[in-house]
């Protein structure tokens, strides 16, 4: 993706990143983590600001600093290193609450052109009916796969 990006600090297995978002608020750690499920090859994708004390990612916070698209970009961004160490991975996306499913949401609408070159994009509707994923539908959460080349 073409769009703007903070640099990413990569863990040694791939599965953890780490980064800053600088903002309106000041600096903020970030962090994605994948992580594995009881399905071959399913993970969850993790993310939110880092805590200060514990070092664990609070999903919960909300930071407003003012750098949204740059931030999901960010986190988009590591999808393509996690499929380059995972290529036959499914990698599951949900918000914390509804209104960031929705921003994930709104955050796919505006770049699926892109993301479709490289990735297949599904949503969850109600509780296991998954769709390619379609602008203007609500989803409950998102399933995305690295497109073979």
């Amino acid at each position: 993706m073409k769009l703007d990006k903070y640099p990413v600090i990569v863990g040694e297995a791939s599965m953890v990143f780490e980064f800053i978002s600088e903002g309106i608020n000041g600096r903020v750690s970030k962090l994605v983590i994948y992580s594995e499920t009881h399905l071959h090859n399913f993970y969850n994708l993790g993310f939110g600001d880092k805590h200060e004390t514990t070092g664990e990612i609070d999903d919960e916070v909300v930071t407003n600093n003012g750098d949204s698209e740059k931030v999901l970009a960010t986190v988009a961004a590591t999808l393509y290193t996690f499929t380059d160490k995972f290529p036959n991975a499914m990698v599951f996306a949900a918000g914390s609450t509804k209104a960031r499913t929705r921003l994930y949401r709104i955050g796919i609408s505006n770049n699926i052109a892109t993301i479709s070159e490289d990735f297949e994009v599904f949503g969850l509707v109600g509780e296991n009916t998954w769709l390619h994923f379609q602008k203007q539908m609500d989803f409950e959460a998102f399933l995305v796969k690295r497109k073979k080349k």
